[in-house]
Parts: C-alpha cells; structure tokens; sequence
C-alpha cells in the first residue's frame, strides 16, 4: 500500500479484522518510512449481473443507483443513511447471488419496496409512487389501503 502521507510503499500492518457481516477485512497499517498509521478495507471484487429494463434496454448494476433511489424516498423520514446503506448492500448481495447473468429493474423495485415497507411506510408509498408511475390520487389510495389491509 502507498502511505498517503509520504508515498512509501513499504509499510507493516498492525490490526486485522473482518467487518461488514465478512464481506471485508478492515487493517490498520504503518508506514515504516514516516510512521503514519492509516486504515484500508479490502473487499471481495463482485460481478454484478445486468438490470434489463421495462424496454428491453440493458444496463449494468449500480448500486450507487440504486442508493440514491432509496435515500430520494427517504428525505425528511426518520430512517438513518445506515438503513439506506443497510438495504442496498442486502439487495445487492441477494441480486449478485440469485442472478449471476442478469436481473430485471421489475424484480430489482419489488425487493426495494419490501425492505422499505418494513423501514418506513412513507418511503414505501413515495418510492412505488415513483416506481409504479402513478398518474392520480386513486393508484395513490390504492398503494395505501393494500397497505393498511397488510397491517
């Protein structure tokens, strides 16, 4: 590892440990020219299968996407960027594990909008209400009574 004080390259690592329910290793390092200590996370490269869209369309998988989708709904509600966090990386892991080759944004919003219910109910509404393109109040009332008949 490159020391990002000085540059070096020869440094020693002094901590291990496996984080992120053991999909990374987190270690802590020296740098034997300068003495800095600094953190680095290694990760297991993952594949992630293409998102085939409503129109065919291919595209690859982006969790950042993905993310940014999920925190959009969940502006101004009481769920934490960990929850955010929390969600993409348990549909990510599910996607990258069910479908090696390729997924559908169909199945992809599905799993979304199951976490989410169990998160918070008004990012539940907001993110189908923006998945399933609701075009009046009525598909709205009916997002919210199958909602309240599941309750």
């Amino acid at each position: 590892m490159r020391c990002p004080r000085c540059g070096s390259m020869d440094d020693r690592v002094v901590d291990s440990r496996i984080v992120k329910e053991g999909r990374a290793t987190r270690r802590r390092r020296e740098c034997l020219d300068c003495g800095y200590r600094y953190t680095t996370y290694e990760f297991i490269e993952t594949s992630y299968p293409s998102v085939v869209k409503k129109d065919g369309r291919r595209e690859p998988f982006d969790p950042a996407k993905l993310e940014k989708g999920i925190a959009r709904a969940c502006e101004k509600r009481p769920v934490s960027a960990k929850q955010v966090k929390d969600i993409v990386e348990k549909l990510t892991a599910a996607v990258a594990e069910e479908f090696p080759d390729e997924v559908t944004s169909d199945h992809i919003g599905e799993c979304v909008m199951e976490l989410l219910k169990t998160v918070d109910e008004v990012a539940y509404v907001r993110f189908a209400s923006v998945y399933r393109k609701f075009r009046d109040v009525a598909q709205f009332r009916e997002e919210l009574d199958g909602l309240l008949r599941s309750r």
